[in-house]
């Protein structure tokens, strides 16, 4: 941590209150990412990233006005602050603007492995490496890796504002991801795999490799599928890409504005009684976990659907006091050159007791499903989709051949409805996660 970092953001605050704020927040961000993407064995892209800078909000006549800079000495901060507070006196005056006060207590979290930054460049690339030869030597019909890539990154925050919440962390990260193609012409599959994690160790490039083979192979001599009614088993990464349909509907910026589907519904059933939706930017070795959000607002869990029953929405201190409630922790920022908006933190389906054999093995005819084209092309409003979709038929409780070309159509509130297994193998894609899902019906066509 550079010592000045956590003075420029107090010496922000002081000057936005001595320029005559009502209050004021000084936001200061310092990170860095590294990416390698590897080819054939060689390092085809290197790439070492880094940004740092202070965003400052100030509040004045109940209006706000926020500014950032990535100088961070005396003159500049200055400027910056002037910058904010001549934005203050253009905007609109809304009462419901606020800060947090400092919290009785934060969680404690190990969010800092010194292995990531500590590790060689060879090391990461050995592991680019390791992941493509063994996908490569998984099946001779793996043609093209189209990439394989680790990616690491560490960041700072420092949040200061002028009710006395004065707050840092720092955090880093690690990942790998890969993608390939099985088969040639006519018949050629995708795969991929993805890992993101807080320490460096649990990395497993050997899995991966296997991984995305595996799903690129298993779908060569897919044929169309009939049109149907059926049972349809979602994987993890379909299931969690399901999730990410629901996740800004559970916003309350988007209640606030009529964009959600579950308005007006808090104690109501909303999905099956197996469906338990958690946000949680408290979880030990999430990715997406901090001690405090974006504004200095402790992190915590938060239920949204708990047996089914929706029991509230995300909020941040803006929405929380249009709505007379407490900040859930949820104001999140991209980086120092944004305001708080409400999103989600690490956001998964607590997982049940069943494996996904057990639960495919229960089906008579459906569709394992493993892959979705156009996810986000769902109504947010509606819950209406229309999807092109590829897996593997379940014949008899087996995965009997795959199948491609095919569409899912339905609506994600029925979908959620109609949730008649979990799994017990909750799975993470960097922030949102799902176990294995069963839906009792959907509607295939061929």
């Amino acid at each position: 941590m550079e010592s000045g970092f956590k003075a420029a953001a107090e010496n922000a605050v002081q000057k936005a209150m001595s320029a005559g704020a009502d209050m004021a927040e000084a936001y200061l961000n310092n990170g860095r990412e590294l990416v390698i993407e590897v080819r054939n064995g060689a390092v085809e892209t290197m790439k070492l990233a880094g940004d740092r800078g202070l965003g400052i909000r100030v509040f004045q006549s109940d209006r706000l006005g926020f500014a950032f800079t990535t100088d961070l000495n005396d003159t500049a901060i200055g400027e910056v602050v002037g910058q904010a507070i001549a934005n203050a006196g253009n905007a609109e005056p809304d009462p419901r603007h606020a800060l947090p006060r400092p919290s009785a207590s934060y969680p404690r979290l190990d969010l800092y492995d010194p292995l990531i930054k500590a590790a060689t460049v060879e090391h990461k690339i050995e592991l680019a490496r390791t992941m493509e030869n063994e996908a490569r030597n998984y099946d001779q019909r793996i043609s093209v890796i189209e990439s394989a890539t680790y990616q690491d990154g560490e960041v700072e925050v420092i949040l200061v504002n002028s009710l006395g919440v004065s707050l840092q962390y720092s955090g880093a990260y690690c990942g790998m991801y890969i993608d390939l193609v099985a088969g040639g012409g006519e018949d050629s599959q995708t795969g991929f795999a993805m890992d993101y994690s807080l320490h460096l160790k649990d990395l497993d490039p050997v899995r991966l490799g296997k991984e995305a083979a595996h799903r690129a192979v298993r779908m060569l001599g897919a044929k169309r599928g009939s049109t149907t009614q059926a049972a349809v088993v979602l994987d993890p990464y379909i299931a969690t890409g399901f999730l990410g349909v629901v996740a800004p509907a559970l916003s309350a910026e988007a209640v606030q504005k009529g964009r959600s589907l579950f308005a007006g519904k808090v104690g109501q059933p909303v999905a099956s009684e197996l469906f338990n939706l958690v946000d949680d930017g408290a979880l030990a070795e999430g990715i997406a976990s901090a001690p405090f959000d974006g504004e200095g607002a402790p992190t915590a869990e938060t239920v949204l659907i708990k047996n089914g029953v929706l029991q509230c929405f995300l909020h941040n201190t803006y929405t929380a006091a249009k709505d007379g409630v407490s900040s859930t922790g949820n104001g999140i920022r991209g980086s120092f050159k944004g305001t708080p908006e409400v999103g989600y933190t690490n956001f998964f389906l607590q997982p049940g007791n069943r494996s996904a054999e057990q639960i495919i093995g229960e089906v008579k005819s459906g569709l394992y499903l493993t892959e979705v084209m156009g996810l986000h092309t769902a109504n947010p409003i509606s819950g209406d989709f229309s999807f092109g979709a590829s897996g593997l038929w379940i014949e008899n409780g087996k995965l009997s051949y795959p199948v491609r070309g095919m569409a899912v159509a339905g609506n994600i509130m029925e979908v959620i409805k109609n949730v008649d297994a979990v799994g017990s193998d909750l799975q993470f894609f960097g922030g949102k996660g799902s176990p294995t899902l069963r839906i009792s019906r959907m509607s295939i066509s061929g």
